[in-house]
């Protein structure tokens, strides 16, 4: 991958992408031409994702800062890489700037280079447009020789998920209601993480497939049920809930960025758990089913509980 920067003519616009790459410094590489080059390691396959956070839809400008903005906005974007257990190569960022925002981009550009530089991702190009609406599109491209997929379950796999649930639900209720955010719960929505190292981790021992928590969980799980054609069966006290939060958050709620996991094997949660600080819980089993199936156990007997239908951009 190239590693100086092509030089940029004058004008408003390169004077903002001026902006940001001084704030990136080394994070950024090769910018400047009309197309990025990356290299990849030989036998690996090209995973490319695209995710967009705008003003009004996924945040509002009174709930966070324009740091946390740039930082949750590329975050977002590496947890599709992380769904499928790939290695981050390289970011592409698009910005939808109106003119109110332009005061701004140096902390966004902050924001996204805080992720950039904790998950080892290379800043390689992106577009500034002028926009009545403010928006951050990122593209993220990343690598494996398999990438997991969400349709790899079998009837007998074990399900798991990573870390606790319900924070960004949690937080964002005390935000609408204008209530003030316990400090844990408004980290877990400004400042979410995305599970690369976990992901791989987790295709080191087994799992073969993975899916992220954007949605909620309960729709990721029929997500994963419809994929593979088969029942999941979750044990509703299993399910890791974030002190502070209530079970209604942590299966309904999206923007977790944390991982279902599902292999044919058991898991170490100890192990993972050292290498990472962090807990992963079974939560469930897959079985053979003639249609995709998401039962839910209460107690000792089958009660099919509803975990809601998550978030979904075109729902009335």
């Amino acid at each position: 991958m190239t590693s100086s920067h092509v030089a940029l003519g004058p004008g408003g616009e390169f004077d903002l992408v001026r902006t940001m790459l001084a704030r990136w410094g080394t994070l950024a590489s090769g910018v400047g031409d009309d197309a990025a080059v990356l290299d990849l390691p030989a036998g690996d396959r090209l995973v490319v994702s695209t995710d967009s956070s705008l003003d009004g839809v996924h945040f509002r400008r009174s709930w966070l800062t324009p740091r946390e903005i740039g930082a949750r906005a590329a975050a977002a974007a590496l947890s599709d890489l992380a769904a499928m257990a790939a290695a981050p190569r390289g970011m592409l960022i698009a910005l939808a700037l109106p003119e109110e925002w332009v005061g701004d981009v140096a902390a966004i550009a902050d924001g996204i280079g805080d992720v950039a530089r904790a998950t080892g991702t290379p800043i390689v190009g992106g577009d500034i447009t002028r926009a009545a609406q403010f928006g951050i599109t990122c593209t993220v491209l990343g690598s494996t020789p398999t990438p997991i997929r969400r349709d790899g379950i079998r009837p007998g796999d074990f399900i798991y998920v990573t870390g606790v649930l319900g924070g960004p639900a949690a937080a964002l209720r005390a935000l609408e209601r204008g209530d003030v955010v316990e400090a844990p719960l408004r980290e877990r929505l400004a400042r979410p993480r995305p599970r690369l190292l976990e992901a791989t981790w987790l295709a080191r021992h087994g799992v073969h497939a993975l899916v992220d928590i954007s949605d909620g969980l309960g729709a990721e799980l029929r997500h994963l049920a419809t994929a593979s054609c088969v029942e999941v069966r979750i044990e509703l006290a299993r399910i890791p809930v974030m002190r502070g939060c209530t079970l209604h958050d942590a299966t309904r709620g999206g923007e977790e960025y944390e991982l279902i996991a599902c292999s044919p094997h058991a898991l170490d949660p100890d192990a993972f758990a050292r290498t990472f600080a962090l807990p992963l819980s079974e939560i469930g089993r897959a079985r053979a089913s003639p249609e995709p199936l998401v039962t839910v156990m209460r107690g000792e007997g089958d009660e099919r509980v509803d975990l809601g239908e998550g978030y979904d951009h075109f729902s009335p």
